[in-house]
């Protein structure tokens, strides 16, 4: 009857507004840390929808103090299980070294040794030399990516049933990979493809010879 439908939207929608006082999980149980490049789409890469996930992006898709702080939140009190990490090609955290990009803020006016990280929390400054660490470069896409996942996974903040995996999004060819496994490295050459050929046992007759 009609007014079954009305009152299951009204629940439907009130589970949707109530769900942290509900105690209601996401709908795949699972927290997403990824880069914030525009060119990686989180949900399509992954084919989820709204609801289904806590996506959790910054600079890299790298392990930080805040990402851990967020991965504790969601897995020991939102009843999340699982982790995925997306890390990305052409990513901008490989264009410069933590070194220059404290240098050039050096030239800004700016003491990276004093900053202050957190300005909610204005006590909270970085040990002195330590600022180009925190900014967390990398050059490798493939080593940062299987990094972060034992960062995650060796967590004491996270349980040890949460289930951790990282992928690659190729941004060439607009879909995810497993780490140091690139499809085109196996395509591209009979090297990589194995290809099988003849093994002669007698030797080979110069051209010249079969003329004299």
């Amino acid at each position: 009857m009609l007014h079954q439908q009305v009152d299951q939207k009204i629940s439907e929608k009130e589970a949707w507004a109530l769900r942290r006082q509900l105690g209601i999980p996401n709908n795949k149980r699972l927290w997403v840390l990824a880069c914030m490049d525009e060119r990686l789409p989180v949900e399509k890469a992954l084919g989820i929808g709204e609801g289904d996930a806590h996506i959790f992006r910054n600079a890299g898709g790298l392990v930080t103090d805040d990402a851990i702080r967020s991965a504790m939140l969601t897995t020991q009190f939102f009843g999340t299980k699982e982790i995925i990490v997306i890390n990305h090609t052409e990513c901008g955290m490989m264009t410069a070294s933590g070194d220059f990009l404290s240098e050039v803020l050096r030239n800004q006016g700016i003491d990276v040794d004093q900053v202050s990280v957190d300005p909610a929390l204005p006590e909270l400054k970085l040990p002195k030399g330590v600022f180009s660490k925190w900014i967390k470069t990398f050059t490798d896409v493939d080593e940062i990516c299987t990094q972060q996942v034992e960062l995650l996974r060796n967590s004491a903040l996270i349980p040890q049933d949460v289930v951790i995996h990282g992928y690659i999004w190729e941004v060439e060819s607009m879909s995810l990979r497993r780490p140091y496994k690139r499809l085109s490295d196996q395509v591209n050459t009979a090297s990589a493809m194995k290809t099988k050929t003849t093994k002669h046992t007698e030797p080979i007759l110069e051209i010249g010879s079969l003329i004299e």
